[in-house]
């Protein structure tokens, strides 16, 4: 049964569903995911003729959980070159481009000192005077949980020295990698600083990643991540528990083997849920994990979205709700961002059952 008949903010339902508990409805997400064009379109069209909705006001009437971030204002950046001084190149699928990386800063570095002499970025070009304001302004349209984001610190490791690099520094030059990790775990110690110290308790979600799987196993050994990025992950989150703020992890991929150092570290929710990778199974996640940890994703963006049919994700997203959401600890969303080529009809199978399950259930 529903914890109340009357209806929840979403950052009261957000909130009741990590302690865990049972909430109105189950809490729906789009964390570290979107729908891509041209699926956004076409999605968009189905919403106005089946509904008379645009696509951002459907949205907007049950996401519960925003991200939020201070405005840029640094030294001027060329156009496609990120903070890290990463750049990034439209690469076309099509219809439009996703941006892949075609720069990496510090591909061409050989020591630590190379990396002592790196323009690193600082939290200081984010303007955070009026965070809270804005933060207010947000919460007074429409009361939702605040992400503040992004804590990945793998992957802006690779992103600066290439994904190739970084798996030959973790072999051959692991006191290279470590500098370079510790590094980026500086910078984002004190950027969640500067934002939660800003934001004054109106944030409840930091989120943080690292694509630690393929779609068969860890991308690693066990053993490496644990030595060289899981004490990173335990530096950051430490800072993020300080104000009150729960941990949201993304990975992609088979990751279950990492699980309990997870949880170790200190993340309190577990993101993405690629359930089509091998040993992601929910069952066994939530028996094992779910007393302490929560869930967020799950519906699968390779198979059943863009390719069932909409009873299919129908079943799909109960299928989810009934284990993940026993008890609370689960927020529903798509595994990832929804792909050029899935048909509308099946992303509103996901969101219409996700909003209406407990009236059927």
């Amino acid at each position: 049964m529903p914890l109340t008949k009357d209806p929840l903010t979403s950052r009261e339902r957000v909130r009741l569903s990590l302690q865990p508990q049972v909430t109105d409805r189950i809490p729906i997400a789009m964390v570290c995911s979107g729908i891509n064009y041209p699926a956004s379109q076409e999605f968009e069209r189905f919403l106005i003729r089946e509904r008379g909705i645009s696509l951002n006001a459907y949205l907007d009437s049950f996401i519960d959980i925003q991200s939020v971030e201070p405005p840029y204002v640094g030294p001027a950046r060329p156009p496609g070159t990120d903070v890290w001084g990463v750049h990034r190149k439209a690469q076309s699928y099509g219809p439009a481009a996703y941006d892949e990386i075609d720069v990496h800063p510090l591909a061409g570095a050989t020591s630590i000192a190379d990396l002592q002499r790196y323009p690193w970025p600082n939290p200081d070009w984010f303007d955070t005077s009026t965070f809270a304001a804005h933060l207010d302004h947000l919460q007074s349209r429409k009361e939702r949980c605040l992400m503040i984001h992004n804590g990945n610190i793998f992957e802006t490791s690779w992103y600066m020295r290439g994904f190739e690099q970084i798996f030959l520094d973790l072999a051959l030059d692991p006191e290279f990698a470590h500098a370079l990790f510790q590094r980026v775990t500086d910078y984002y110690c004190a950027y969640f600083r500067k934002l939660l110290e800003a934001a004054d308790g109106r944030v409840d979600l930091a989120f943080t990643a690292d694509d630690l799987g393929g779609q068969t196993g860890l991308l690693m050994s066990l053993e490496t991540w644990e030595d060289l990025i899981k004490p990173c992950h335990a530096r950051l989150n430490k800072v993020v528990h300080e104000f009150g703020v729960k941990v949201i992890y993304h990975s992609d991929g088979s990751i279950a083997q990492a699980v309990p150092g997870l949880i170790d570290m200190g993340i309190d929710v577990l993101q993405a849920l690629q359930f089509s990778a091998q040993g992601m199974d929910p069952l066994d996640l939530k028996s094992r994990f779910g007393q302490r940890l929560c869930f967020e994703g799950g519906v699968s963006v390779q198979t059943t979205l863009p390719f069932g049919t909409p009873e299919d994700v129908r079943q799909e997203v109960r299928h989810l709700i009934r284990i993940l959401g026993k008890g609370g600890g689960y927020i529903l969303g798509p595994s990832h961002a929804i792909q050029a080529g899935t048909p509308p009809e099946n992303i509103y199978a996901m969101f219409e059952t996700a909003l209406h399950y407990g009236e059927i259930h």
